[in-house]
């Protein structure tokens, strides 16, 4: 089986809550973690996906391996631990989602070099990867080694989703994300992201100082504001799009940023957009195209509770009406 697309990084337990008369009364178990959300979303497009971690040996571990058989996602390149597994708390402040960890010593922050085969590298044409993995234990500089081995090779989209509360050593990680940004040919960020990393700064110049880094394609989401995208073309000129995000009523936004992911990489992989030069040549009108799937893909799983993304149906469904 030839991996078109794979996702690399963490797998964990997110613990919803179940809100009754605007209290928590408790909380719903359900698989998360970034670029786990990504490949279920796209394996729900109806696209072939792997996903490459560490899970634990523990209960929730074996939850874990379950949902990851459920959706169909590839497995071959999941290696296993005697560790904790991950576990988040999620609540909503201000509309963002809000996230309490309890991850010291587990089994996503050790994947090592050594536990990702050959086969992996030889079949990836597209890696998505990004969010918590880069700051914990040895996944960080694991994640690192296997982008730079594949520049080149595979089309390489990478969303720092970052969350302060768990940065401990900020030198560090702002120089990962730096070296990361530079292989990267596809950067989704959120406005949130852009006002961590340059504090003051608006998100248009953010994004224009990065296009000249190394991406080809650079998108920063701002909630119900229009998607920003900033791009590069064949001839190496730097253009932008904005387009408007869809007027819905939001049930939470847990999951959204990894939903736009799915649907832009799913648009892309339908039209076997997985080099730099194919993404290049993309045209403003099929650079509209995927910033209202991708759009569109978030907008739907905002309408429901957790990290849900829609099916191939529900979404081709959604934009024919809209």
């Amino acid at each position: 089986m030839d991996t078109m697309i794979a996702c690399l990084g963490e797998i964990l337990v997110d613990f919803l809550p179940n809100e009754e008369q605007s209290r928590t009364s408790g909380f719903e178990m359900h698989p998360g973690g970034s670029p786990f959300n990504v490949a279920v979303g796209l394996a729900r497009q109806q696209q072939p996906v792997a996903f490459v971690g560490k899970i634990s040996n523990d209960f929730f571990g074996h939850y874990l391996r379950s949902s990851i058989e459920y959706y169909g996602i590839d497995a071959r390149f999941i290696a296993s631990a005697e560790a904790p597994s991950t576990l988040a708390f999620v609540t909503t402040r201000g509309g963002e989602p809000v996230y309490t960890f309890y991850d010291s010593g587990a089994a996503d922050t050790l994947l090592t070099i050594d536990d990702i085969p050959d086969a992996f590298f030889q079949e990836t044409k597209l890696l998505h990867f990004g969010s918590i993995s880069l700051l914990r234990g040895s996944t960080p500089d694991t994640v690192l080694e296997v982008v730079q081995r594949l520049q080149g090779h595979a089309l390489l989209s990478f969303d720092p989703n970052i969350r302060p509360s768990l940065v401990h050593e900020e030198t560090a990680y702002r120089d990962r994300l730096q070296r990361l940004f530079q292989c990267a040919d596809i950067v989704k960020m959120s406005a949130v992201d852009v006002a961590w990393l340059a504090p003051g700064q608006s998100v248009e110049t953010f994004a224009s100082h990065l296009i000249n880094q190394g991406p080809s394609l650079i998108m920063v989401t701002q909630g119900r504001q229009p998607v920003l995208a900033i791009y590069r073309t064949t001839g190496g000129a730097v253009e932008s799009i904005r387009l408007p995000s869809f007027q819905i009523d939001v049930k939470d936004t847990v999951g959204a940023g990894d939903a736009f992911c799915s649907g832009l990489l799913a648009w892309l992989t339908r039209r076997q957009i997985m080099t730099q030069a194919a993404l290049q040549q993309l045209s403003t009108d099929q650079l509209e195209q995927v910033l209202r799937y991708a759009t569109a893909n978030a907008a739907l799983t905002c309408m429901r509770p957790g990290a849900n993304p829609p099916s191939y149906e529900e979404l081709t469904a959604f934009l024919a009406s809209h």
